[in-house]
Parts: structure tokens; sequence; C-alpha cells
């Protein structure tokens, strides 16, 4: 439901226009959930419920909001969960939501802020590191805090030095050798200035493999999925796996 801002008005005939397509594939909704950036008026849903044949309580406000963990609250608060109830005949007591409003509340509210450096070969496609992304954040939500996460391209990484500015190091998953020498650099420095560090997979390999050629002593230390001929494979396959 698009907002005019020249006529001062919210626009319905999207959605009209939608469910009447919808229906004639045989597709008759039940509730709809408006995308829209403000919570529509009562003037509004009842137009809406008219000319797309719905109840008027069916018709759900989805506003946008600043955090993803506040769409429950909204949807609560505009009674979708109970109308689902109602539609499908089942009977439920009322949600508690205080875990939800106690997230809201340290996502949109932090006491402080971290800053984490994502050393990695994907950082162009952040989608690649959705889970960690989301994990981290999480991880802040439970600490109060707002982590901004600081993407590095292993790749080009020649400076470690840029990592003096976080407060903590996560090397990601990936495999090959592309990028594997940034994230060695990177681990080095994290253990040498003692950064926080989390290697994840082909991270924590990489963590093996600096400890193995600058604690170690072992030159040359490497992965067989990266240097087929090194001298000290210190990640290699199992004789059984091969």
């Amino acid at each position: 439901v698009p907002y005019m801002a020249a006529a001062g008005e919210l626009k319905t005939k999207p959605v009209q226009h939608s469910v009447k397509e919808l229906r004639t594939v045989g597709i008759a909704p039940d509730i709809i959930l408006c995308r829209t950036d403000r919570f529509l008026p009562k003037q509004v849903k009842a137009k809406i419920a008219l000319y797309c044949n719905v109840d008027e309580d069916a018709v759900i406000t989805a506003k946008d909001v600043e955090s993803i963990y506040e769409v429950p609250l909204i949807l609560n608060k505009e009674g979708l969960d109970e109308k689902i109830t109602q539609v499908l005949n089942i009977w439920t007591g009322r949600p508690n939501l205080r875990p939800w409003e106690d997230i809201v509340q340290r996502a949109t509210n932090p006491e402080r802020e971290v800053s984490i450096a994502m050393v990695g070969k994907y950082v162009d496609l952040r989608e690649s590191y959705k889970s960690l992304n989301e994990a981290l954040y999480h991880a802040g939500f439970a600490h109060r805090a707002r982590v901004r996460i600081e993407y590095l391209d292993s790749e080009k990484l020649e400076d470690p030095s840029v990592l003096e500015r976080v407060d903590g190091v996560l090397v990601p998953h990936g495999f090959g050798a592309r990028g594997a020498e940034g994230k060695i650099a990177a681990v080095r420095f994290a253990r040498e200035h003692r950064v926080p560090f989390l290697g994840i997979c082909f991270g924590m390999q990489m963590a093996v493999i600096e400890y193995a050629r600058n604690v170690a002593g072992l030159a040359g230390a490497n992965s067989r999925e990266v240097d087929p001929e090194t001298p000290h494979p210190v990640i290699d396959l199992l004789p059984e796996q091969r």
C-alpha cells in the first residue's frame, strides 16, 4: 500500500488489483497483509476489506520496521495471530511476547558498540556469511551491544595492522588457495596482539597452519588442499578418508 506524498494519501488500488488477479486463478484470500511504511487507518482497512471481500479485521498492516525482530510485535498488535486461530478454528492461550520485547529493546537501544572484522574472500557477497552475521548480532543482543561487522577481503589484506581498530577477528569458512595467506596473516596478527579470534571451519585450519609455521617452527606448513607439496601437511585427509 504505497503512500503518495504529493497527494497525501495511501493508495489501495495495487492491493485490489493483486487480489483480483489471485481470484482469476481460483485463490481467495482469508487474510491480507499490507506491506506499508505506516499503520493503515480504519477507513483504509475498511475500503480494502470491501473491495477484496474479506473481513475488516483480516486486513493487517505489515509495517516496515527498524529491526526484523519487531515484526511479531507489530503483527500481534494488528491481531494477526488471533485472526489466524479464528480462520483455522483452533484455540490457544494468549502469547507471551515479553522475550520478543526484550530482544527488540536490546536491538534498538544497545548500551555499547563492538566491531568485529570478518576476514574472508566472499566479502563482496555478504549473504555468503548470513548465518555468521546473524550469530554475531545475536551475541550482541545477549550483551546489550550493537555489533558492527567490518568486512575485509583476505585477498587484498596486505597490512594486517588495520585489525588494530577492531575488537575481534573472525575468519569464516571457505576453501582453496585464493585468499588463504591473507587469512593466515590476520590470524597471526590476532594471536600476537591478543585480539579475540574465532576461526570457523577453513578459518580454524588457517589458525592451525599459522601456529605451526610461526610458533612450532614448521616452515612451509600448510594444508594439502592449498599446497599439495607442503613439507608439513598439518591439515590433511586421514588415511581412511583417501
